[in-house]
C-alpha cells in the first residue's frame, strides 16, 4: 500500500514538472516566433489582459459542464444558461449593484441547471435534447422578459433599457492591480517596453495577467482548482464522480444517486450563469447576445482537458488567447502561423522519438507525425508568402484553432463512462 501511494505520488510530481517544462517551453516559442515574425502583440500585456478577459467566461461554462458531466449529465445546454445568467445579472445589477448582478445570475444559472436535471434525471429525457430545448429556451425567455420589463414607459427604460439591452449597472464591480510590479512604478511594464528577449515577453505576460484585473476573474481562477479538490479529494466528489462512471455500483454502495445528479447539474447552471455574469461586468450591461456561442466552446475547452480541471484551464486560455490576438492585431495573427509551425515541428520530433523507442515498424503508426510535419510545412509556407491575412480568415482565427485543436486531442480524451446514460433506480445496465 505505501509502495503504490509513493508511486502515485510521484507520477503526480512528475507531471506537475512536466507542466511547468511545458509552460516554459511555450514561452520560449512565442519569444521566439515574436523576434523572428516581428510580432509585438504577440506577447504584449495588452493580448494577454484580453486573453484573459475572453478565456474567463469559457472557463466557467466549461467548468459547469465538468461538474454534470462528472455526474453522468451531459450539459450542452450551456450556451442557453449563460444567457439566463446574463439577463438576470443585468436586470438586477442595474437596481441594486454589482453583488446583486453576481448572485442573480448565479441563481438564473442554477434554474436552467434545475430544468436539465429534472428533465434528464426525474423524467428521462435525451440528455441532447434536453440540452437543445435549454439552448432554445434561453434567448426565447429573456426576449419576453426584457418586452416586459424594459419596454417604453417602464421604471427600466427610463433609465436607458430597451428590448435588447439592460441600464447599466448601479456599481461596478471593484478590480485590483499587483503593486510595484504592475502598478504605481510599474516596473513590469519598463520591463516589457525594452523588447528584450524573453524577459520583456515574461514581463509582458506577468503584467497582462496582473494589471487591473476584475475581482470575479480571480474568482474564476480561484474555482478550477478548488473544482479539482472537490471533485478528486473529498468524499463528496467520490460519490458524484462514480455516479458518472456507474451509478448502479454507487447506488448499491448507498450513493444518492438523484440527488447527487441534481446538485451536481444545478451547480453546472450556476457555474454557466457566473460566465454570463462576467460578460455583464466587462460590458456594464446586458445586451442580447452578448454571449456569442461561449457556452458552445466552454464545451470544447473542457473536452479538449478530457474532464479535468487543469486540461480545461489549458483549453480556455488558448482559445482565449487565439480571440485576443485577433482582436488586437492581424499581423500578430500571422505570426501566430510561425508559432504553430514551430508546435507542430516539436510535436512531430517527439511523437517520431516515441515510436522509435517503442520499437513501432510500420507506416500506419507515424500517420499523425507526418500530418503534423505536413501541417507544418504549410503554415511556414503561409508565414512566409501572406504579408497581412484577409480579415475574413483573421476574424474566423478562434472557431479553425478549436476545430484543429479537437481534432488532434481526440485520439486521447476519456469521457466519463456513464455520461449521457439514463438511469433509473434498481435498474442494472
Amino acid at each position: 500500500m505505501t509502495t503504490s501511494v509513493a508511486a502515485s505520488e510521484a507520477r503526480r510530481v512528475r507531471r506537475y514538472h512536466l507542466a511547468l517544462i511545458g509552460v516554459a517551453l511555450l514561452i520560449l516559442l512565442l519569444s521566439l516566433a515574436r523576434v523572428v515574425a516581428d510580432a509585438p502583440d504577440l506577447t504584449s500585456s495588452g493580448t494577454f489582459a484580453a486573453a484573459l478577459l475572453l478565456a474567463v467566461p469559457i472557463a466557467l461554462a466549461g467548468l459547469g459542464g465538468l461538474w454534470a458531466e462528472r455526474a453522468g449529465i451531459v450539459n450542452i445546454g450551456l450556451e442557453g444558461m449563460m444567457v439566463l445568467g446574463t439577463w438576470f445579472a443585468g436586470w438586477a445589477g442595474y437596481q441594486w449593484g454589482a453583488a446583486a448582478a453576481l448572485i442573480a445570475g448565479l441563481i438564473g444559472g442554477a434554474l436552467g441547471g434545475l430544468i436539465h436535471a429534472i428533465a434528464t434525471v426525474s423524467f428521462g429525457v435525451d440528455h441532447i435534447i434536453s440540452g437543445v430545448a435549454i439552448n432554445l429556451l434561453g434567448p426565447g425567455v429573456t426576449r419576453f422578459l426584457s418586452e416586459v420589463l424594459y419596454a417604453q414607459g417602464t421604471p427600466a427604460a427610463e433609465k436607458g433599457a430597451g428590448i435588447t439591452t439592460s441600464p447599466t449597472l448601479a456599481s461596478e464591480a471593484p478590480s485590483v492591480s499587483l503593486p510595484l510590479l504592475s502598478d504605481g512604478p510599474d516596473l513590469l511594464g519598463k520591463l516589457e517596453s525594452t523588447h528584450w528577449f524573453l524577459i520583456s515577453d515574461v514581463a509582458g505576460i506577468l503584467r497582462g495577467l496582473t494589471h487591473d484585473v476584475n475581482v470575479l476573474v480571480i474568482l474564476a481562477v480561484a474555482l478550477i482548482p478548488l473544482t479539482f479538490f472537490v471533485l478528486w479529494r473529498t468524499a463528496f466528489g467520490l460519490r458524484l464522480r462514480s455516479c458518472g462512471e456507474n451509478p448502479w455500483a454507487a447506488e448499491s454502495l448507498g450513493v444518492n444517486v438523484y440527488l447527487t445528479k441534481y446538485v451536481a447539474t444545478v451547480i453546472s447552471g450556476a457555474l454557466a450563469g457566473l460566465g454570463g455574469v462576467f460578460l455583464v461586468f466587462v460590458t456594464t450591461k446586458y445586451v442580447e447576445g452578448q454571449t456569442a456561442g461561449r457556452g458552445f466552446i466552454g464545451l470544447a475547452a473542457m473536452i479538449f482537458g478530457n474532464w479535468r480541471p487543469g486540461g480545461l484551464a489549458a483549453g480556455a486560455s488558448l482559445f482565449g488567447y487565439a480571440d485576443g490576438l485577433q482582436l488586437r492585431s492581424s499581423q500578430a495573427v500571422t505570426g501566430l502561423l510561425l508559432f504553430g509551425a514551430l508546435l507542430l515541428l516539436i510535436y512531430t520530433g517527439a511523437e517520431v522519438r516515441r515510436r522509435l523507442a517503442a520499437g513501432e515498424p510500420g507506416v500506419r503508426q507515424y500517420t499523425g507525425a507526418v500530418a503534423a510535419s505536413l501541417a507544418a510545412i504549410v503554415l511556414l509556407w503561409l508565414w512566409m508568402t501572406v504579408d497581412k491575412l484577409p480579415n475574413e480568415f483573421v476574424f474566423i482565427t478562434p472557431h479553425v484553432l478549436t476545430l484543429l485543436v479537437l481534432s488532434a486531442a481526440s485520439q486521447s480524451l476519456r469521457m466519463p463512462k456513464a455520461d449521457g446514460v439514463r438511469y433509473r433506480r434498481g435498474e442494472q445496465h
